[in-house]
């Protein structure tokens, strides 16, 4: 079997432990009152897609030190991708995004359920809150009970905290950075905490942490680990602006008129001319952009070499990231799987 058809079935496996858990809590939800069937929804939709990279990566983490196949890892792995359908709630919610795959973001299909509502954005907005906050919870449920040993859960418990830590100092950071002076740096910085750490680095130690790895070990899954997932935001924000919305599910002027701390758009304000500058900052954090101004943004982009900057870094995290795996102590198996997956991560259209 190939590494793509490995990580095919680990997918599969991930996306049914995710579907009968969140089916089981979204009922449960549901009970309670008719009226929260929409949120039960939702709880579906946030849950029900993704490449479950995060999952990968921890499930690899934990085959690294030569632990076997475990039905109950892979419960614990899956847990890993309900934080991030609770990030990417939140996130769209902070970032007043319209879609996401294609489909509406959560505080914009729950206005439905609000027929009556005075401030029906509001509500609706509150309710998505609401059910990104009930699906960080219940990541940690079914972490704690995926049925692995509690002394294996111990080992990992710390790290967990971390992730969840270091994800919200990176949105913060991300708000807190949005329409600031460009600063190439603080970008990295912003994606280093909001996304690679809990992409790729944490999922790794924390499988590691679960299967006893040493020290030794541990730290080669972060010095692979933070380049790779350093590498993904950036495609990402590469994406976000010139990624066809068919496959990527993102309105390409969503990081525009967020005017978001991207390093695409840093690279392109500092290597701006005036004019070009003045253009740029009269077009970020504009609402209702039209494709033409999305388009004279990305010939900007294209003019300043701020793309080739980003691709440029792309490929340096990418040789870091394989550089260190070369030099890790863990199974072959593990080391091809890991290989594959930092190409999945980096070469992508969506």
């Amino acid at each position: 079997m190939s590494e793509r058809e490995e990580h095919a079935l680990l997918k599969k496996r991930i996306d049914q432990v995710l579907s009968t858990f969140v089916a089981e809590e979204a009922q449960a939800l549901a009970d309670i009152d008719d009226c929260l069937t929409p949120l039960s929804e939702q709880l579906h939709t946030a849950a029900g897609q993704g490449k479950r990279l995060r999952a990968a990566f921890c499930y690899w983490g934990w085959r690294g030190t030569g632990q076997p196949d475990s039905e109950a890892l892979v419960r614990a792995a899956g847990a890993i991708e309900l934080v991030h359908a609770a990030a990417v709630v939140h996130d769209d919610l902070i970032d007043h995004s319209r879609t996401r795959r294609g489909r509406p973001t959560a505080h914009i299909a729950l206005r439905e359920a609000l027929p009556h509502h005075a401030r029906p954005t509001v509500g609706a907005r509150a309710l998505a809150m609401l059910v990104g906050d009930l699906l960080m919870s219940m990541a940690g449920q079914l972490f704690t009970g995926c049925g692995l040993p509690g002394a294996y859960l111990n080992r990992a418990r710390p790290m967990w905290a971390v992730l969840a830590r270091e994800l919200v100092a990176g949105e913060c950071l991300e708000v807190m950075h949005t329409g600031r002076e460009p600063d190439p740096d603080a970008s990295v910085k912003v994606i280093r905490y909001k996304t690679a750490k809990y992409t790729v680095e944490h999922p790794l130690q924390i499988g590691g942490l679960l299967a006893g790895a040493p020290p030794r070990l541990l730290q080669a899954y972060s010095d692979y680990g933070l380049p790779l997932g350093e590498a993904f935001q950036l495609r990402d924000d590469l994406l976000g602006l010139f990624g066809d919305p068919e496959h990527t599910g993102k309105d390409p002027a969503d990081d525009l008129a967020g005017n978001r701390p991207t390093a695409l758009m840093a690279h392109a304000l500092a290597s701006a001319t005036p004019t070009e500058r003045a253009e740029l900052r009269h077009l970020l954090g504009q609402a209702d952009l039209t494709d033409q101004q999305v388009e004279r943004v990305r010939e900007i982009a294209r003019r300043t070499g701020a793309v080739t900057r980003v691709e440029v870094m792309i490929a340096a995290r990418l040789r870091q990231a394989h550089d260190a795996l070369a030099a890790a102590d863990l199974t072959g198996e593990a080391r091809r799987a890991l290989a594959d997956l930092a190409t999945h991560a980096t070469d992508r259209t969506h």
